[in-house]
């Protein structure tokens, strides 16, 4: 079972069959759009026609029905002329009148006689005369018969005395000019008498109903649908809607309407407010074109089935050539085959294509030939390379130079199928670099096999900007060394080389972006520090007591702010702080207790103890301060003020700074 599924999906996967079923497919699809074309338009045409001819039997009918309503009130004009007034005053006589018309009965369910004022006289079902005396003078087409003097066809109404429902034909009885009373007949809805021959003479299977100018059904193939509202009929619901939208006219032409479906039309009756309805379904309508369609798609069916095969045999045939064709191509690259050897012969495109493979398998060796001779030069230049050079392609090492394993301390079967990243401490972000077509260029850290790191500059580029997957050419350079002398520069331009702290140009540049970033920079304090008694020192012990004195102090300053401050020397013995988000009694108590701090140091030189003091000043940053110089001029004028104090002797051991619009703050007193 497997290798016949095997075998099967090759026939499938094969061109014969691709093509055969192409062409099938093509003259299948062209068919079928020109048969859904036809067929829709003859779908069309028949609806139309049909439509036309629903509506042609709805107008017959309705003219049948018309006919049969004047024929029922001739029936009654005519007998109405034979009943004088004695007849109808005298109840035997009346009765033996009603019992010699055997024809009224035939066409009515029911015949009764009134008087003029609306009392039953007589009344014949089935042949069965009665005198019952009811009082119809409530009626109201007997009302309107006796009042107008003209005949009248009544709305569909119960009958007292059978409970069905029925309508009534009614003519006034005239005698010297004046209405003294009426002859009326009764029809049965229920009984299909007002379309009995009418169903008859239709055997289309549409739907006839008889309704009234209002809805009401008066006939229906189903009589629990009578006196119910038309409305209410599924199949003419819609069209009576839009029969209602459009006026609602009694046209004895006829009318088309719409109904989902359904051919519907409608037809009014001459002489009464009744109308014909008929529904005939379209699915009906269009079964015998259905059953047609379905008997052709059968026998194009088995036509495509004819054509598939003989174009699938002649296919089978004329591609023979190019089965062998593929069987040699599968040996194209075999180094041990003449490339020009093997091939059939064959004419037209075939012929073509195997010359094409022939020229492509002479190239193909050589190609390789140069290849060979391509990939020993350039494992020579790997080899004399002074950097590290590598190939990698989805993002592992193919190929690596000797130089590259030396770096890395490893060797080159180690190294390779090893992705990037387990060499670069850290990622690399290409991408931008590659789609703006350049080069990526960066200096990395790299990890050793021993674990041991060191810095290199990386440069990395496509083989092919337009072919990511063809793969990246690395060279790598040890940098350690210009890394370490870079870092070292860069350090010297920011800190103090004796004491390790920031120098000047750091300080400045970090006053005027907090002095720019006002008011969200308040509060910020400058603490200037100037030390006492620092050029003694220097001049009596050497400037070595005098460079150890100031590393002394640095180290004081540095252990007594918070880690956030900014320690400065801005040269020779003056130091300065910038405290950054301090309050100004925070200022003051941390300027106190550096000033403490550098009064504690007692450095010990060549069998003496070194001692100094310090002078400090306070200045806070406000909206009001003017410029950086003003606010560290300020700082400066409150260090020079407890220097004259302490020179004065004024406060020993205590030193006063204070602030634009600051009260005097105690730094030790």
């Amino acid at each position: 079972m497997t290798q016949f599924l095997a075998r099967l999906g090759v026939v499938f996967d094969s061109l014969r069959f691709r093509l055969t079923f192409s062409a099938v497919a093509a003259l299948a699809l062209g068919m079928g759009i020109v048969a859904f074309a036809l067929l829709r338009q003859t779908e069309r045409d028949t609806v139309a026609a049909q439509r036309l001819r629903q509506m042609g039997e709805t107008v017959r009918m309705s003219q049948i029905l018309s006919r049969r309503v004047v024929d029922l009130q001739r029936a009654l004009q005519l007998t109405s002329g034979q009943i004088d007034a004695a007849t109808l005053a005298d109840p035997q006589q009346l009765l033996r009148f009603m019992e010699a018309r055997p024809v009224l009965d035939a066409m009515f369910s029911s015949v009764f006689v009134t008087s003029g004022k609306g009392r039953l006289l007589v009344l014949s079902q089935g042949r069965v005369l009665s005198m019952p005396n009811t009082d119809l003078s409530d009626r109201k087409y007997l009302a309107q018969t006796l009042a107008d003097g003209r005949p009248v066809v009544s709305e569909p109404i119960t009958s007292r005395v059978s409970g069905e429902p029925i309508v009534i034909f009614t003519y006034p009885l005239w005698h010297e000019g004046r209405v003294n009373g009426a002859l009326g007949g009764s029809l049965r809805l229920t009984s299909r008498e007002l379309v009995a021959d009418l169903a008859e003479d239709d055997d289309s299977g549409a739907l006839l109903t008889i309704a009234d100018s209002k809805g009401t059904i008066l006939a229906h193939p189903r009589t629990d649908k009578v006196l119910n509202s038309i409305a209410q009929e599924p199949r003419l619901a819609q069209a009576f809607e839009a029969w209602l939208a459009a006026g609602a006219a009694l046209e004895p032409a006829g009318l088309l309407l719409p109904q989902a479906g359904e051919l519907v039309s409608v037809s009014g009756v001459a002489g009464t407010d009744w109308l014909v309805w008929r529904a005939a379904s379209e699915r009906e309508v269009l079964a015998p074109l259905h059953a047609a369609r379905n008997r052709a798609l059968l026998l194009v069916g088995a036509l495509l089935l004819g054509v598939s095969t003989v174009v699938f045999l002649a296919l089978n045939r004329l591609l023979r050539p190019l089965s062998r064709l593929g069987e040699r191509a599968m040996h194209l690259f075999d180094a041990d085959q003449d490339p020009r050897e093997g091939w059939p012969e064959a004419r037209g495109e075939l012929g073509k294509l195997t010359r094409v493979l022939r020229h492509v398998g002479t190239e193909r060796v050589q190609l390789e030939q140069r290849n060979e001779q391509v990939f020993m030069k350039l494992n020579s230049v790997m080899i004399a390379a002074p950097i590290g050079i590598a190939f990698t392609r989805n993002n592992r090492f193919e190929l690596v130079s000797e130089e590259l394993c030396r770096m890395l301390g490893c060797s080159s079967p180690g190294l390779l199928g090893q992705p990037l990243q387990a060499v670069l401490a850290e990622g690399t972000e290409m991408a931008p670099a590659f789609e703006g077509g350049q080069p990526y260029v960066a200096e990395h850290t790299m990890r050793r096999a021993d674990g041991s790191t060191l810095c290199a500059q990386v440069r990395g580029a496509p083989v092919d900007a337009n072919q990511p997957e063809a793969g990246i050419i690395w060279t790598f350079s040890d940098v350690t060394e210009q890394v370490a002398s870079r870092m070292l520069l860069e350090w010297s331009a920011s800190h103090d080389l004796l004491t390790g702290l920031a120098n000047r140009q750091v300080f400045e540049r970090r006053l005027v972006h907090i002095f720019d970033s006002r008011p969200f920079s308040i509060p910020t304090a400058v603490v200037a520090i100037d030390l006492d008694r620092f050029k003694a020192i220097n001049d009596s012990h050497g400037h070595a007591a005098g460079d150890a004195m100031l590393c002394a102090v640095a180290a004081a300053i540095a252990s007594t702010v918070r880690a956030s401050d900014l320690v400065v020397r801005t040269g020779g013995d003056e130091f300065a702080l910038l405290l950054e988000n301090c309050a100004a009694p925070d200022a003051f108590q941390i300027a106190g207790a550096v000033r403490e701090a550098i009064l504690a140091i007692a450095l010990p030189w060549r069998g003496q103890t070194l001692r100094l003091g310090a002078s400090l000043g306070t200045a806070m940053l406000s909206t009001e301060t003017p410029s950086v110089d003003a606010w560290c001029e300020e700082a400066d004028t409150a260090c020079y003020e407890m220097k004259r104090t302490l020179r004065s002797g004024r406060a020993a051991g205590a030193g006063r700074a204070t602030t634009s619009g600051s009260p005097e703050a105690d730094l030790g007193r």
